[in-house]
């Protein structure tokens, strides 16, 4: 639980959530920590309610159903999309429930799942089948959003992309787009440490900063939201080629951009907000491509290991950390 940005975060005991009709509740084996928790967590989001028990990236099995719920069942495994629109706003109706005016999300406006139980509309729910890779299921949610991503790049195969950031999501997408035939995909990672991790354990071609001379490509993905690397990574985008903002940035955030050289070389700019109809297909690429998704999962903890799971992520040598309540 946290009571407001920048404060201390602590282990506490609460009510354990009843479902409403319409509603689950699914004992938490493993929720993933990305950037958006830190952020949360750190210096707030303009979305986020406090107080607030954080966690958004949750998967564990359903132990209560409401009363009128018929697609899942209590003992299923499930992977829950914390996505929540209120279906009646014009984005929604228009089928963009991820620009919601009234858009919210578990773990962000509503209680999450860095805890034992977490409670879920049942149409969020998403059963994983028998025999299923379990030990990835923490990453189909940020998945989700690298599938939702690379829908509004609109990549072609065998064009050229660069990613900005090694981190969890810049390495999702990299591995995305090669499954999807993009070449060369390049990561750029100022971390050494993650630099050789991430080329040894994925495969992919990931570079320093100061090792990319001239270099730039039919798509550039800034996947930091820092102001800095935004800068310089769309001056990296070859003419007719697109720069995608995919990483999150404080809402106060500003970037210094040339309109002229936009102009000039008909640069499109695209913005990936979330989760949209893709977390059935990330569901579905973690079942399949399991070995090339798994050895990012570097780091589990305990629900009572909190501050040591902050720290961890915090440190910048890990790709991937879990929260794992009903380890």
């Amino acid at each position: 639980m946290i009571e407001r940005p920048g404060a201390t975060a602590a282990v506490q005991d609460v009510p354990d959530p009843t479902p409403g009709p319409l509603e689950v509740v699914v004992a938490v084996r493993g929720c993933g920590i990305c950037g958006t928790d830190k952020h949360i967590l750190e210096e707030g989001l303009p979305t986020a309610t406090y107080p607030l028990i954080p966690g958004h990236e949750p998967w564990g099995q359903v132990v209560a159903v409401g009363s009128n719920t018929s697609l899942v069942r209590v003992g299923d495994v499930v992977a829950v999309d914390p996505s929540l629109h209120c279906g009646a706003c014009s984005e929604c109706r228009r089928g963009r429930g991820n620009l919601c005016e009234h858009w919210g999300a578990i773990g962000g406006t509503r209680a999450g799942a860095w805890a034992d139980f977490v409670l879920a509309p049942e149409r969020n729910a998403y059963v994983l089948p028998a025999g299923y890779p379990l030990g990835c299921a923490s990453l189909i949610e940020p998945l989700a959003c690298a599938v939702h991503g690379l829908k509004r790049l609109s990549a072609e195969p065998g064009r050229s992309c660069l990613i900005v950031g090694g981190g969890t999501m810049g390495i999702l997408l990299g591995i995305l787009l090669e499954i999807d035939g993009c070449e060369p995909v390049t990561v750029v990672e100022t971390n050494p440490g993650r630099r050789a991790f991430t080329a040894n354990a994925t495969g992919l071609h990931v570079i320093a900063p100061d090792d990319l001379g001239d270099l730039s490509a039919d798509y550039v993905i800034d996947a930091t939201g820092v102001p800095a690397a935004i800068e310089r990574a769309i001056e990296r985008v070859a003419p007719g080629g697109t720069f995608m903002v995919f990483g999150v940035a404080s809402p106060d955030a500003r970037v210094s951009v040339s309109p002229f050289f936009v102009y000039q070389r008909e640069i499109t700019v695209v913005g990936s907000m979330a989760i949209l109809h893709s977390f059935q297909p990330a569901v579905e690429l973690v079942g399949a491509h399991a070995e090339r998704f798994e050895p990012l999962l570097t780091h589990a903890f305990d629900l009572s290991e909190f501050d040591a799971a902050i720290a961890t992520l915090s440190c910048g040598d890990a790709v991937k950390v879990t929260i794992r309540p009903g380890a």
